[in-house]
């Protein structure tokens, strides 16, 4: 749909045009974007070098006239997997775990015991998808109001204690927010804190993050995008819980999510063995016997900490992707680390039409930006 919108930006006379360029094919993107889908909102952000940018498009929600932009905060969905992935990197670079650790030992009472059961799974598998695991599990209806409440790790080790693994891990992969929230589970008792605490201490605190957060402050409340549902119905701001933490609670802003790419880029950031890490591609489709829903954004060629994994071709370069859904909110974020140039993208409507054009957008932006 976007082909041809974007030639490579290269070869200008100052830091300056490249700043001009980036703005006006993302007004450029953005506003196609947006006026072919429903969504009431939609909001772009770049990162490129030292350069942030950020372009809101429409409605934070739908009637009010108010315009987003990089302030605006969301929920980011299973984007959270991604910061997960990136939390067992940081657990790995201080020797509180190793990626080949079984789960069980790591999980509290009830839970542990019953994740003993299935030894063989371990936190890589966990963060590659690769540990046998439903996506989700069963459990009882809850209110509109409060949709996660049950979610519980008694559910989890309930599951645990009834069932067998879909698959030997290590051997297949599956999407599974499960296994998400048992890694963050995992890696609050290795760290010695909850969850909350330990990512605020190790990725949003330093990185000035103030807007990322599972519980929106008041300040973040007063600046929320609502979510859509399918009919256009704004959907209610709803608690997250303490379970579903590694898997899809938090919440954040493109200003936020473009200072934390710009780590992902930046080589010379603290963290390095962290960043290095996290940007291992761990999981080859090619060694799988199958591979199951993990081809929303594009063909996964691996899995890295979360991240999708896509090789280069001669279109596009090698790039990490994740994208994510929650709550009537759409979002994608993408980085190619050999060009020091990040995407994000999210809409405020669960259309999936709309989040298709969405990400072949922001691939668009990337890709010219990566000089392809």
């Amino acid at each position: 749909m976007f082909g041809g919108l974007c030639a490579p930006l290269e070869a200008q006379d100052s830091e300056t045009d490249i700043d001009a360029l980036i703005a006006e094919t993302m007004s450029l993107n953005g506003a196609i974007t947006y006026l072919e889908g429903d969504a009431p909102g939609l909001i772009l952000g770049v990162v490129s070098g030292d350069t942030f940018t950020v372009q809101g498009f429409g409605e934070t929600e739908r009637g009010n006239g108010i315009e987003p932009d990089g302030d605006t905060v969301f929920r980011v969905g299973s984007i959270t997997k991604v910061f997960a992935g990136e939390m067992l990197a940081h657990g790995v670079a201080r020797s509180e775990v190793a990626f080949t650790d079984p789960v069980a030992p790591l999980l509290p009472g009830r839970l542990g015991e019953a994740a003993s059961k299935h030894p063989s799974i371990r936190l890589i598998d966990l963060a590659t998808h690769a540990g046998g695991l439903p996506r989700e599990v069963p459990r009882d209806a809850a209110p509109m109001a409060d949709p996660f409440q049950t979610i519980t790790h008694d559910a989890f080790a309930g599951w645990l204690e009834e069932n067998t693994l879909n698959f030997r891990p290590g051997t297949s992969i599956a999407y599974s927010n499960f296994g998400f929230d048992l890694l963050s589970a995992a890696l609050s008792t290795a760290g010695g804190a909850a969850y909350p605490d330990l990512l605020a201490s190790r990725i949003t605190g330093p990185l000035g993050m103030t807007d990322t957060a599972f519980v929106p402050t008041d300040s973040m409340e007063r600046r929320i995008m609502s979510g859509h549902a399918p009919n256009g119905e704004p959907l209610p701001t709803v608690p997250t819980g303490t379970v579903i933490t590694g898997s899809g609670g938090l919440y954040s802003t493109a200003n936020d999510l473009l200072r934390w790419m710009r780590w992902h880029l930046d080589d010379g950031a603290p963290d390095a063995e962290a960043r290095f890490l996290d940007h291992g591609v761990y999981v080859q489709r090619s060694d799988m016997e199958t591979v199951w829903s993990m081809d929303e954004s594009g063909r996964m060629d691996g899995m890295g900490l979360g991240w999708v994994a896509m090789k280069a071709t001669a279109d596009h370069p090698f790039f990490f992707q994740k994208s994510g859904a929650l709550q009537g909110q759409m979002s994608y974020i993408a980085f190619a680390p050999g060009h020091e140039v990040g995407v994000f993208a999210t809409i405020n409507q669960f259309d999936f039409e709309a989040a298709r054009d969405m990400t072949e957008a922001a691939n668009e932006i990337l890709f010219s930006l990566s000089g392809f």
